[in-house]
């Protein structure tokens, strides 16, 4: 708001008068206004024109339409001189004509009809009529606003003067744009101007004052008004608690809400109420808040829209979704219909909670209720889609928000191309972005940005850098973190002491280097052994007193830990305390870890029970951690005993603790038993994963004539608790020789078994055929998965699979056959693998087939605005190479240099 206001007031410094703005646009056309003759004789168009208007209904008249569609503003000027006594006539062919003739539409040709109008002696009146409509029309905008005034000052200095009305009007659209001091200076120059001015004027000047929070300002200004004889009244006193709370006084808000609640002319009403909750839920007060609202009930002055919406707002801010919703029941209840605002409110934090089919389930009420959602509400439902990875739909609905003339913001082409990265498909990310310039939009820093992060965390740097290097194109500068994500993907590299120099770059611009850009460099000499210059990069940090976390700490003790430093590592620790830094329980895990590695179990079972009687209890990573340790130093029994007791602290195991427990037990040749730690985990909500389906399966594979050589395999599928993952992958967990060596009866044998557990056979398969396409037998894989797709199971990834691998051998007659048969028994494939296919066929010269299997592609996935989505969809499946980014990046060079597209 300080920079706002600063900016407005830079302005007006520069001014020679009150509220004058500096000559541009506006005195241009005003000139050229005066020079340009107009003709003595009206030619035949303004005579037919000026006939029209004598009919009724001449606004319907298609042919008037016509003839006005060309028409310059001095035609109409002329028209409305025929015109000048009827005063309602002539405001109704301004308003009309401004609309319908393509000279007329835009701001500058309005203001050049204006300023003809001026010049013209009998349309006086109809000017200040048609001021106040331009300024209603303006209201929303603080640049129109802005550069009408510039022109009402250059009418000024031929001797026009705006009349009472208009500077009435002038202030209500100042004030609704919270141009609170400029507001002040049109009231100063009323005055000297000799008007009047009503209550409605002064409380117009005191609320626009107290919205940018001159509130002292306003008081005084008010003791002013009270001398002339005005009263206090509920609007005045409103506005006081506006301004109060924006400067976040709630203390004195309540104050004048408390003389406000005490009776006479000044007495609260919802507005009041709904300005003082926002106050409070702004300041994290939710409890006076919703006291408030009772308060406001029984008093009979019920909740309006704004009252609901605010507190559904502070809800959704603190995660109390579900509160949020009874809120919005309630206020359905009661007769109160949300607004758009209310809807995207809630769709947006639905989105956040990863709950899209929820979100969209909101959406579809509201265009129920009849409410049209603008950009704001499809961003959130855009980004909640990219979050999931669901890229087609948040295409889809890119095409329908574009069919329904809802404009896209540079913010919704961000939202999708985050989304492409997060799936890895950078790239593609910047050809989205070179439809997004070709739109006529130019990227922004958060643009940049987002395509900087893909690029590094896809490895491709020298990207990276190119797009770092083409912001300054665009007249963007970049910030920290854009730094920052270089930084940490040259560090992820191996290459800390090259992303020094970035480091000195980014000093060297003035950009103060945060605790994050730190970290990474220190996690980056951490991971290369060299412990030297990452103390001395904490030490600058510590120097600086800009640690705010145990992030940084936890670098050090990890990197120490996995070198078996246990004392360094408590040496560590105790420097972390003596900085004032508290340990996470993050911290204390890696501790733990670093006990277990060592072989002192003990030692990490009595920090276990030290952690359960501090704040900082372990979690289900401590126990996993500890549960890995005694498994590999053959207490399998122990480690069974701490899983089952876990639930006793209120920690219950998940499915990595359950998977280091079966594996344990696989290796000692407990097989039986480790199927019935299975079904535990099964009855827990728990489904067996890839690392489970590698164990068991390797100890299947232990009864065949291979069984010392694959007990030596599953002897190595050990989960290492110093690389715990959070989630499972699937490269990464697949015995390889397990698949070379197994028949496919083990996999039968297996599904038996896992079936018994309660276990998930569409699952079981999934890992078996990838397994095997891997190891290239794909013949068994296709017979596999044709035979689930028979018993009514549709394994995914299976399937992707197995059309990536015939992709990969250039098997496309064989995949086109596959897909039919997927298609036939009512199943079909992802989007990522029609992609890979249509790609291929192109690639081979097949286009004809390429075309129609992208046709299948748009109508298995049920898009219903296919040629809206269509140009987004062809990005994706057309095969195009990372190095053609450079072109783009250059093409964006070049739409900088020029002047930015009107849209």
């Amino acid at each position: 708001m300080l920079v706002r206001t600063n900016k407005v007031l830079n302005v007006l410094l520069r001014a020679p008068y009150l509220f004058e703005l500096p000559p541009s646009l506006s005195s241009v056309s005003y000139q050229s206004s005066r020079s340009q003759a107009i003709p003595e004789s009206l030619d035949d168009t303004t005579s037919r024109v000026s006939a029209f208007l004598k009919q009724p209904n001449w606004e319907r008249n298609n042919l008037l339409k016509s003839l006005v569609s060309h028409m310059a503003p001095y035609a109409a000027t002329k028209v409305l001189q025929l015109h000048g006594n009827d005063i309602e006539l002539g405001v109704r062919f301004f308003k009309w004509v401004c609309k319908h003739s393509t000279y007329c539409y835009d701001f500058d040709n309005r203001i050049l009809l204006l300023n003809l109008m001026v010049s013209s002696s009998n349309l006086y009146v109809i000017a200040q009529e048609a001021i106040i409509l331009l300024i209603k029309e303006f209201s929303n905008s603080e640049p129109e606003i802005l550069k009408l005034m510039e022109a009402l000052d250059n009418m000024r200095k031929i001797g026009f003067w705006l009349s009472y009305p208009c500077y009435s009007s002038l202030l209500m659209s100042l004030a609704s744009l919270d141009l609170g001091f400029l507001s002040f200076l049109v009231y100063k120059r009323m005055v000297d101007n000799g008007f009047l001015l009503g209550v409605i004027d002064y409380r117009t000047i005191i609320n626009a004052l107290c919205k940018n929070g001159f509130v002292q300002s306003a008081e005084m200004f008010l003791c002013m008004v009270l001398k002339l004889g005005f009263q206090l009244d509920t609007h005045i006193c409103t506005s006081l608690v506006l301004g109060n709370c924006r400067e976040c006084n709630l203390r004195e808000a309540s104050r004048v809400f408390d003389i406000m609640s005490k009776g006479g002319s000044c007495g609260p009403n919802s507005v009041t109420y709904s300005i003082l909750i926002h106050g409070y839920c702004q300041i994290g007060k939710l409890d006076e808040a919703f006291h408030l609202k009772k308060e406001m009930s029984v008093k009979g002055c019920q909740p309006t829209t704004r009252t609901y919406t605010v507190l559904i707002k502070a809800l959704c801010d603190i995660g109390s979704t579900d509160k949020a919703l009874g809120l919005l029941d309630e206020m359905v209840s009661k007769g109160c219909k949300p607004n758009v605002h209310t809807y995207t409110i809630l769709i947006d934090r639905l989105c956040r909670e990863g709950k899209i089919e929820e979100a969209n389930a909101m959406f579809r009420k509201m265009l129920k209720g009849g409410l049209f959602p603008g950009t704001v509400t499809y961003n959130a439902l855009i980004n909640g889609y990219c979050k999931e990875g669901r890229v087609i739909s948040a295409f889809e609905l890119l095409g329908v928000m574009e069919k329904r003339q809802c404009k896209p913001n540079i913010r919704t082409y961000n939202e999708l191309m985050e989304g492409l990265c997060k799936v890895y498909k950078t790239y593609k990310a910047m050809f989205l972005l070179k439809r997004v310039v070709d739109n006529g939009l130019l990227p922004n820093r958060v643009t940049y940005n987002i395509l900087i992060d893909g690029f590094c965390r896809e490895g491709q740097l020298g990207l990276a850098f190119e797009t770092f290097k083409s912001m300054s194109s665009c007249g963007l500068e970049p910030d920290c973190f854009s730094f920052t994500a270089l930084i940490d993907g040259i560090c992820k590299q191996g290459r800390p002491g090259h992303a020094i120099s970035i480091l000195g770059s980014m000093v060297k611009k003035g950009i103060s280097p945060d605790e994050v850009t730190m970290t990474a460099l220190i996690d980056g000499y951490c991971k290369i052994g060299e412990i030297g210059n990452a103390s001395m990069l904490f030490g600058n940090l510590v120097e600086k007193r800009t640690l705010t976390t145990a992030h940084t700490f936890n670098c050090f003790l990890d990197v120490l830990s996995k070198v078996d430093k246990v004392h360094a590592t408590q040496a560590m620790l105790g420097k972390m305390l003596k900085y004032g830094s508290v340990p996470s329980v993050v911290t204390y895990t890696i501790l733990v870890n670093a006990l277990c590695q060592t072989g002192e179990i003990t030692c990490a079972l009595k920090m276990l029970d030290w952690m359960r009687q501090t704040s900082c209890p372990p979690n289900v990573y401590t126990y996993t951690v500890v549960i890995n340790g005694l498994c590999q130093n053959g207490r399998v029994e122990e480690a069974e005993i701490l899983l089952f007791s876990m639930s006793d602290f209120g920690i219950p195991p998940n499915h990595i603790t359950y998977t280091v427990l079966i594996k344990a037990l696989v290796n000692v040749g407990r097989l039986d038993h480790a199927y019935e730690i299975l079904r535990v985990m099964v009855q827990k909500g728990y489904q067996p994963s890839t690392r489970i389906y590698s164990a068991l399966l390797a100890g299947s594979v232990l009864s065949s004539e291979a069984k010392e050589e694959a007990r030596s395999v599953s002897s190595s599928n050990f989960v290492d608790a110093r690389t715990l993952p959070s989630r499972d992958t699937n490269d990464d967990c697949i015995s390889r020789h397990v698949f070379r060596n197994m028949e496919i009866e083990h996999a039968f044998h297996l599904e038996e078994k896992i079936k018994r557990c309660g276990g998930s056979a569409t699952d079981l398969y999934n890992f078996v055929v990838m397994g095997l396409c891997l190891e290239a037998r794909v013949a068994e894989a296709d017979q596999i998965t044709k035979d689930l797709l028979k018993r009514g199971l549709l394994p995914e990834k299976a399937v992707c699979a197995l059309i990536n691998s015939y992709c990969k051998e250039r098997q496309y007659d064989h995949c086109l056959d596959f897909m039919k048969t997927i298609l036939n028994h009512g199943f079909v494939p992802s989007v990522s693998s029609y992609c890979s296919v249509i790609q291929g066929l192109y690639s081979e010269g097949r286009a004809e087939q390429g075309e129609e299997l992208f046709s299948d592609l748009l109508r298995h996935n049920d898009i219903k605005e296919k040629a809206a989505v269509l140009p987004y969809l062809e990005i994706l499946v057309k095969k195009e190479e990372p190095e053609h980014c450079l072109d783009i990046l250059k093409l964006i060079e070049q739409m900088g240099c020029r002047e930015r597209p009107i849209i």
